[in-house]
């Protein structure tokens, strides 16, 4: 399929004809990629709940760090 591109507010862009998208299975959420020649529309892998499990922890991790404590202490005791 031969399309344009098409000025979208201070962007440029494509319009997707919805067969197109229906035959993609294409979502809300795209990666886009990009090298010499094309641009590359991918869906985003949506986290198995094994993973944002991991996710959660590590980020819950990075709350129960000694050298932060001690700053926000330090910044309570100034007030």
């Amino acid at each position: 399929m031969i399309t344009s591109i098409i000025t979208i507010g201070n962007s440029r862009g494509v319009r997707i004809p919805r067969p197109l998208l229906d035959e993609s299975g294409l979502k809300e959420k795209v990666e886009l990629k990009a090298k010499k020649g094309e641009i590359r529309i991918v869906a985003v892998k949506k986290p198995s709940a094994v993973e944002t499990a991991l996710l959660s922890e590590k980020a819950l991790s990075d709350w129960n760090r000694p050298e932060e404590d001690k700053a926000w202490g330090s910044l309570q005791r100034e007030t």
